[in-house]
């Protein structure tokens, strides 16, 4: 009996010291990749923290408002210290996926294999909201000075409502393409839209009453001045 036990017993160990020698070359793997990649990710960012800061890039965002908007929010970093964290973070979930990887644990592989398919989706998504952001803003502050210069008295509300609608559709953009509720998202962004455009053409019925009162004003003095000038001209 006593025999049979200390076979079992070794016959355990044997099998668990196996699997730990089988185990800790990948996890010697990972902890590799984990040194190696969390270095490049910090040369990288610094890399392109001194580039942006050679192109002035922390000017040029300040120029389209992206600086306001971070402030406005909270954020303490620069823009060039943003991008560049962003992409040290990348890097960082990249070596974090690979570390995990090189442990061959089948039951994490099927996972990262569809997180690899879902990346892509992921990067167009964030690069929709960057682009629809940036245009947001140059379109907003287009229709401000448009409306500034017709005299409109609801100018300020015409550009946030410019901006809120590309900001609304390039989120609605990202959303769908990313896949997640895309009945819900359509729903909800007719439902934005329409209120949009009902506030716009309130907004607008409102600023081009004063226009056309305006417009009638002028043509009307510019007519009695014509009319007086032919009694005078006649009378001489």
């Amino acid at each position: 009996m006593g025999e049979v036990w200390r076979v079992a017993i070794s016959d355990s160990f044997n099998k668990f010291l196996g699997k730990v020698l089988t185990f800790l070359p990948n996890l010697l793997a990972m902890i590799t990749i984990l040194i190696i990649g969390f270095l490049i990710a910090w040369i990288v960012k610094k890399i392109i923290f001194r580039f942006l800061k050679a192109i002035q890039f922390d000017k040029v965002t300040e120029r389209w408002g992206v600086a306001e908007v971070l402030s406005k929010g909270g954020m303490t970093y620069s823009p060039a210290s943003l991008l560049s964290r962003f992409f040290y973070w990348v890097i960082v979930l990249i070596t974090l996926i690979m570390g995990i990887n090189a442990l061959d644990v089948p039951a994490t592989q099927n996972l990262i294999a569809q997180f690899f398919n879902y990346l892509p989706h992921l990067f167009a998504a964030i690069l929709i909201l960057i682009v629809g952001y940036l245009i947001a803003i140059f379109l907003g502050q287009a229709a401000l000075i448009a409306a500034v210069n017709a005299q409109m008295e609801s100018a300020r509300l015409l550009g946030r409502c410019v901006r809120w609608f590309i900001v609304i559709l390039s989120l609605t953009m990202a959303l769908y393409h990313l896949g997640i509720a895309e009945k819900v998202i359509l729903a909800a962004f007719t439902i934005t839209f329409g209120g949009i455009v009902l506030a716009l053409a309130l907004a607008l019925g409102w600023g081009g009453r004063e226009l056309a009162k305006d417009f009638l004003e002028r043509l009307y003095r510019r007519k009695e001045k014509e009319e007086k000038g032919q009694d005078h001209i006649s009378h001489i």
